[in-house]
């Protein structure tokens, strides 16, 4: 469910979804809500629901469109804001640990170093600097929280746009999926 946009400075916070009603999505600039949804790579959000409140996971969800992505368009051993225009962002409304990373609740960006056999996931704590996609420089990465491996996993389907999913494994305990082209991995997460 997409509401009305609330306009800050340069940036536009977009509440998107139902179930993390107080965290909203960093937009770049001054689209307008027609202009977001025109997007090649529209603005997204996941609900994560652990315990009695969720927290929220916002990206863009590019689309492959014939072309090779990760590995290609995003060389592999290179950061990579897994998704399009702003930063992945993960707003949690309560302590969690995160690919076993212990996070405060806050609001932290997500990007990863893929290679073709293991990908590095990376929480950023770096919010002040809402426009930050590429490149993942030296001034974004001084905002490194921590950092996990994951193993991606082949899809038997390809899938065209980048879409991230939730599976619960009990009521505080769960993983946030990523799905695109032909690979799939979990990323850990465990309200505290």
């Amino acid at each position: 469910m997409r509401t009305t946009l609330v306009w800050l400075g340069i940036f536009s916070l977009i509440p998107l979804g139902a179930g993390a009603q107080t965290a909203s999505c960093f937009v770049r600039g001054n689209a307008t809500a027609k202009e977001l949804a025109a997007r090649l790579s529209p603005l997204d959000s996941l609900s994560i629901p652990l315990g009695d409140a969720s927290a929220k996971l916002c990206y863009g969800a590019p689309s492959a469109r014939g072309r090779t992505m990760v590995g290609g368009e995003d060389p592999f051993g290179r950061p990579w804001r897994m998704g399009a225009n702003e930063p992945t962002t993960l707003h949690l409304p309560f302590p969690a640990t995160v690919g076993g990373i212990a996070l405060d609740p806050g609001d932290y960006r997500l990007y990863a170093i893929p290679t073709e056999e293991r990908w590095t996931i990376v929480v950023n704590g770096n919010v002040s600097r809402n426009s930050w996609g590429i490149p993942i420089d030296q001034e974004v990465r001084a905002g490194d929280i921590g950092r996990f491996e994951v193993t991606p996993q082949p899809l038997d389907t390809f899938v065209e746009t980048l879409t991230f999913g939730f599976d619960a494994e009990s009521d505080n305990r769960g993983a946030i999926v990523y799905r695109w082209e032909n690979r799939t991995f979990r990323i850990p997460i465990v309200r505290r």
